[in-house]
Order: C-alpha cells, then structure tokens, then sequence
C-alpha cells in the first residue's frame, strides 16, 4: 500500500469499500503483459462499476466488454459502449424486446447461445420476422477423460460435430448471424494452483484444448464468418494467448486482486479492491469482532470462498465461525492492539461480487486523494 488507507479515510463510517488505483494500473499493465499482443475483452462481472469500466476501455490492450446479463449489455450500450458480448444465455423476456427494438443496441450487443432451444425461445419472445440478433456459439473447454468432466458445466457443444451443426442450424435460421466464438477454461483460469494434481490436470487442459480447439473453430467457420474467438480468463492469459485459434482473451477479476488469485503460481496480482470493516467488540485478548462481512463468493462451498483480512497483517477468520453478516471475528497478535472503532482490511475472494454490498466505491490515488464513484449497485441496478 503506497499510502496510509486509514488515514486517507479516516472520515469515512466503514463498512466501505476502495481500489487503490496505482495497484489497479499495475495490474492492467501486467495483464496486457501476460496477453502478449492479443486484445482483452473486459469481463464486467469483475468490475461492475461503469466509470472503471469506461477508463479501462481507454487502456491500450483492452476492447471491448465481456457482459454476463442482457440487460446490462442494453444499458452499456445505452451509455456508448459499441462492442458487447454477453457470455451467458439469456430469457430475459424484457431484455430481448429491448435489444430487437433499438438499433444501436442491436449492432451492439451479441448473445452467447448454444442450442437450438436458445432460438426457439427468441422468436417465441420476439415474434416471427423480427430484426436480424448477433449471437456467437459457446463451445465447451472443459477436459473430459472418460466419463471425468473437468472444468464448468456451460455448453453442450463439445466436438467439432457438435459445433458443426449448431453452427449449420444458425446459418439456415432467418433473424440470426452467427458472428463469434467462446471458448472459456474455467478449469485452468479459475482454479487456484493448490497441487501437483491440479497443475497437471491444467497442463492436459492446454494440450487438449491446443488442437481441439482449432478443430472446434474451423467447424463453426464451415458455416459462418466470425469475427471473434474469445478465449481464457485471467487465470490463463498467459496460456490461452498462444492459441492460434482465439483472435481475443477475456479477463476481469486480475484488476481487482482478490483472494482467489492468492494461490496461483504464474502472476501474482496486486490487492486493489478492499473494503474496511469496523472493530466493534473485543472477545479475546487476541480476538477482535467487526461489524458485518459475510461477502461469501459464489462457486463451490468452502474456506476458499470467504474475503481474506489483509491489513493490519497477521489476522485470520476464525474457522468455527468464518465470516458473517452482522459479525465476523478474526484473531491474532495485530487483535491485540486494535481498539473499538479501529477499522481491519478485507479483500474479496473474487472480484466484482465486492460491488453487490456497497452503492460507491471510493478510488484512491497514489498520494491517497480519493474520487468517489458509483458502482452498479449504486446506479440502481442489480443484473443478478
């Protein structure tokens, strides 16, 4: 930390939240490093504030955004942003109504599908004859050995079969263009390198996905002239980049530096995003208990997905209790000389969901000046 966070809002009532911005720049550098040449679609998701959003965008190395809602990618576009992909599916009723009824949203924004179904629930929505929608193909990255699947459980598209004909239904179906791909290696870009077993199963994913891939997008390109392969995640930047097939990355959550990427051996992000949580009791000589702090990440129940305390340094959850709404204990030799009022630093186990819990988030300057903006939340609007 380059300047005193608790001096520079020592006036602020936490619980709040902040980005240090010299760490947020440092790590934007160090992605655009790891993607080696290749453009980086801004995952939202991991941002879910506009105005960070806005100024990465400027960024050389970054072009356009990854949303992960409908409707979020129609009020992006609504405040100028021309190049959206959303990764997800979406029956957003709502939402399909508004992309087909305004054009610029509509040369905007392209959907994630991979299935006929997908369509068939559009023209229910949108009526027979309606405007021409750009959707891209989600094609599966996940390692299957056997009947061992792993990685996410996304697109049922796994073999160049498979892709070919949804590609074909695509291009035979009037008010749909087939314009990109999605490849995600959750199983490589999500997961923490915690074992020798989880580095090998990320090394057979890239091998896999090194031929597999290619095959998978030349399939698509049998019916469709695409202008995008997006793959990899902040995870694998560094190896999703020399795959010759994906013509673009994806990445989000490095910006932020949560605790996810604590465990990760090729890049070690800066902590940009934390937010303060006051000491409200004292239940031990060596226990402190601050006020709320159950921001629990999604993904698969464990210690893993609760914020980490950071600063004073030397503090852990306690592992009876963990984090909690209304109060989370933490305990060690810094507890002791904290007092009631005090503030202990957490940062997230992931990376946007932080900006569910708080309306602003305040960013800090190198010399610790703070602009205070907006998150998603603070905008009055909930994608999830």
């Amino acid at each position: 930390m380059r300047f005193d966070l608790d001096a520079a809002t020592a006036e602020l009532d936490p619980p709040f939240a902040v980005i240090d911005m010299a760490a947020y720049e440092a790590n934007a550098l160090d992605l655009v490093r790891r993607a080696a040449g290749k453009p980086i679609r801004l995952a939202s998701k991991s941002i879910r504030v506009r105005h960070l959003i806005d100024k990465t965008l400027e960024r050389p190395g970054f072009a356009g955004v990854l949303a992960y809602s409908l409707a979020e990618a129609n009020w992006l576009a609504d405040h100028g942003e021309t190049d959206i992909v959303v990764a997800y599916p979406s029956t957003d009723r709502t939402a399909w109504q508004a992309l087909a009824a305004d054009d610029a949203r509509a040369e905007a924004v392209t959907v994630m599908v991979d299935s006929v179904e997908q369509l068939d629930f559009v023209d229910d929505v949108l009526g027979a004859g309606h405007r021409l929608m750009r959707v891209a193909l989600d094609l599966d990255a996940s390692l299957r050995v056997g009947r061992l699947h792993l990685g996410t459980r996304r697109s049922p598209l796994h073999t160049p079969d498979e892709a070919a004909d949804a590609a074909r239904a695509i291009a035979e179906r009037p008010g749909f263009r087939l314009v990109g791909v999605m490849t995600y290696e959750g199983q490589v870009a999500g997961v923490p390198d915690t074992s020798p077993a989880v580095r090998l199963m990320k090394r057979a994913s890239m091998r896999d996905l090194a031929t597999r891939r290619a095959a998978l997008v030349e399939a698509v390109r049998e019916h469709a002239e695409l202008e995008f392969v997006n793959g990899g995640g902040t995870g694998s930047l560094h190896d999703t980049t020399g795959d010759r097939a994906v013509t673009e990355l994806a990445a989000g959550s490095g910006l932020f530096g949560p605790g996810l990427f604590d465990g990760y051996a090729a890049f070690t992000p800066q902590p940009a995003a934390l937010f303060a949580l006051p000491v409200v009791r004292r239940a031990a000589p060596d226990i402190v208990t601050l006020y709320s702090g159950g921001y629990i990440a999604s993904g698969p129940v464990g210690r893993g997905r609760q914020p980490v305390p950071t600063y004073p340094p030397g503090l852990k959850l306690l592992r009876a209790e963990g984090a909690g709404e209304v109060q989370t204990p933490v305990r060690g030799d810094a507890a002791r000389r904290l007092r009631v009022g005090d503030r202990v630093w957490m940062r997230h186990a992931k990376a946007g969901e932080m900006c569910e819990r708080f309306d602003a988030v305040h960013l800090m300057g190198a010399g610790g000046e703070r602009q205070t903006v907006p998150t998603y939340r603070g905008e009055g609007r909930n994608f999830g």
